[in-house]
């Protein structure tokens, strides 16, 4: 998949400063596969709209599965957003031959002032030409699979399409439980990642993954392989609603068969297990080795529906919430006063949570002792997130959002990001679609111009631009200078003094602070000025 073009008429998003955006994000297509992955790169200062432009193709892509499934995507965040955008979808014909076909979608006002329904065309020699049934199987079949979003931190912002998405999964989920165990909710179409989901996107893949993976995912923190994890699953405490089901087995939260069936795979595939019969409560032991993992992949074929298991068990964990606190998120999100989030139960409250999870050190380490997971650094939790969620959905035309997903990396992980991604042990990331920001010059510096878009802001309007420079190998020095306007690349503090000692500071001053003061080309012009003053003596 490759977004072409967005254009934005009117969105609610942002308070109206989206309205009228044209961006433009054509790429040349370089080669196959993985060589032909050709992210965009979101640069700007903060408040410049690159993670609500984020939102917006979320929204869109979520109202179109809302028109054509909704079923899968129950509610859409933004109804009323007006839009157009051009993208490309790879498709493999009946005979299995690939092609790309390029999509225009758009839902625009009518002549009468009432928001028309969503419309979807596709080129073909003579131009565009309209799908006349948003129900129809070849609409679905031209949006992508899956929107899949990763966001470092709260934002609010990029969540706000996927907590929607999220809240009506659930619902349907509460609805199945109480009168039908058998009904099957399909999943949804929006994925969102975030630090709460780390533990299950990192369990799934070093269960179910191939062993290239596995070892690719926790190498950068001198880790070997997975040694052991805990799962706990309590249906009967104190805090589960008082609201009895359809299935006479269960006192405290009420399950779907489905949900009863993840359980029960996840019993048999344990090293050892406990069930406390009064308060429902299942303790589940695994030391991971060759043979448990064959018998979590009779169950899971592939990572992903691992993860979807785990997840689900885990979004359990929301009606531990005070009532009045998720009523409050619903309001927020039906009028999108969207400041806050649904706030983490404690561990000893949950419904499900994973534990104990610990690793075997690396051959470099010289030690044979296992580690704690939670002993590693936040950026080691990062990137073992980050390039799981990447290996894990493997979909065609898969569309990754990616807000700020190097902020916890040193500075030498960020300009490796680009790198690591295309040497991933996984195929065909050149067929799905990256868009990520950033506020680092590190990941600009390993894609081309054309690649990068500079969001700015001026007259409480936003706009996105092109570099003026190639950005491809460029020093960081020049991308914080064409790309943040910042220049000199030094911190303003530094840039005062040094800008002082020029100004007024004398021989002596100036020679007293010099070996005080790091190399850049502000240092270099001060001993200009030192030489200056010295032939004036």
């Amino acid at each position: 998949m490759r977004i072409v073009r967005v254009k934005i008429f009117e969105a609610a998003s942002c308070g109206g400063l989206l309205d009228g955006m044209d961006i433009e994000l054509l790429r040349p297509r370089t080669g196959g596969d993985n060589a032909n992955i050709l992210p965009i790169c979101l640069l700007g200062k903060n408040g410049t709209g690159k993670s609500q432009f984020l939102q917006i193709i979320a929204e869109i892509f979520q109202s179109a599965w809302h028109d054509h499934r909704p079923d899968e995507e129950a509610t859409a965040a933004n109804p009323e957003l007006l839009f157009e955008i051009i993208y490309e979808v790879n498709l493999i014909d009946d005979v299995g031959v690939q092609r790309i076909q390029r999509v225009k979608l758009s839902r625009v006002r009518e002549p009468s002032g009432r928001i028309g329904k969503m419309l979807m065309e596709l080129k073909g020699e003579d131009g565009f030409e309209a799908l006349a049934d948003n129900q129809n199987p070849d609409f679905g079949r031209h949006l992508p699979p899956l929107v899949v979003a990763y966001t470092s931190g709260d934002n609010e912002t990029l969540s706000l399409p996927f907590y929607v998405s999220r809240s009506g999964y659930a619902s349907s989920v509460a609805t199945a439980a109480m009168k039908d165990a058998n009904a099957v909710v399909p999943d949804n179409r929006l994925v969102l990642l975030d630090y709460s989901t780390h533990l299950e996107v990192l369990i799934a893949n070093l269960m179910i993954g191939p062993a290239d993976l596995r070892g690719d995912l926790v190498i950068h923190a001198n880790l070997s392989a997975l040694h052991s994890f805990r799962l706990v699953v309590q249906l009967n405490h104190p805090d589960a609603p008082k609201i009895r089901g359809k299935n006479p087995k269960r006192k405290g939260v009420q399950l779907t068969d489905e949900l009863e069936q993840y359980i029960a795979q996840l019993c048999s595939a344990a090293t050892c297990w406990d069930y406390d019969t009064k308060q429902e409560t299942y303790t589940l032991d695994y030391l991971v080795d060759t043979e448990s993992r064959k018998a979590f992949r009779a169950f899971w074929p592939t990572a992903m529906e691992l993860y979807r298991s785990l997840h689900k068990l885990a979004m359990l964990n929301d009606l531990m919430i005070p009532k009045k606190a998720r009523e409050r998120l619903r309001r927020n999100i039906r009028s999108r006063k969207f400041a806050s989030k649904l706030p983490e139960p404690q561990d000893e409250t949950k419904v499900f949570k994973i534990e104990e999870v610990r690793f075997q050190k690396g051959a470099r380490s010289g030690y044979s002792s296992d580690v704690d997971y939670v002993s590693l650094s936040d950026g080691e939790h990062q990137q073992a997130q980050l390039f799981g969620l990447i290996a894990m959905f493997r979909d065609r035309n898969t569309l990754f959002l990616l807000d700020e997903p190097e902020s916890h990396f040193n500075p030498q992980w960020r300009a490796k990001l680009i790198t690591r991604l295309m040497d991933l042990p996984v195929q065909g990331l050149g067929e799905q679609e990256f868009i990520l920001t950033t506020h680092a010059p590190f990941v600009p510096s390993d894609m081309r111009r054309e690649q990068v878009r500079i969001f700015s802001k001026q007259d409480d309007k936003l706009s996105a631009r092109q570099p003026e420079i190639e950005t491809f190998g460029a020093t960081y020095d020049s991308i914080l200078s064409h790309c943040f306007g910042i220049d000199p690349p030094i911190s303003q503090l530094a840039q005062e003094k040094i800008n002082d000692l020029k100004k007024t500071g004398s021989v002596e001053e100036i020679e007293d602070e010099m070996p005080r003061l790091g190399s850049s080309v502000e240092k270099a012009l001060l001993a200009d000025r030192l030489f200056e003053l010295k032939k004036k003596i």
